[in-house]
């Protein structure tokens, strides 16, 4: 069933055509160029909501494909010895690392903003 889903949603929620000379195109515009890090706009901000009362830093806005957010998310990770994730453009840092991780990404080049207190 799983691999069904999959099928169907690489053409783009086409199921069946009764065209006999119908040609299933697939798209490409989801292959994204990640910016360099002086053009991307990165916000860092803590974050409590739907976490049962754990801080986590939230790091928003990253501009790129997913690998890249990923290794960009496990070097933060492997820096600070902490667990997260890095995905729908964002990555989470568990543990407040606002100031650290601040820090780490304007000494790499990106252009990085602090959200709330």
């Amino acid at each position: 069933m799983k691999n069904q889903s999959k099928k169907f949603n690489s053409f783009e929620g086409i199921v069946f055509s009764t065209n006999p000379n119908h040609n299933y195109e697939i798209s490409n515009s989801e292959i994204e160029i990640t910016l360099n890090p002086q053009q991307q706009n990165l916000k860092v901000q803590l974050d409590r909501k739907q976490r049962g009362g754990k801080t986590i830093t939230l790091i928003t806005g990253f501009v790129g494909s997913q690998s890249d957010l990923e290794t960009l998310g496990k070097s933060i990770k492997n820096k600070f010895g902490v667990g997260g994730s890095a995905k729908n453009g964002e990555i989470i840092i568990q543990g407040d690392f606002k100031e650290k991780v601040f820090l780490l990404l304007q000494l790499e080049g990106y252009k990085i903003k602090k959200i709330g207190g």
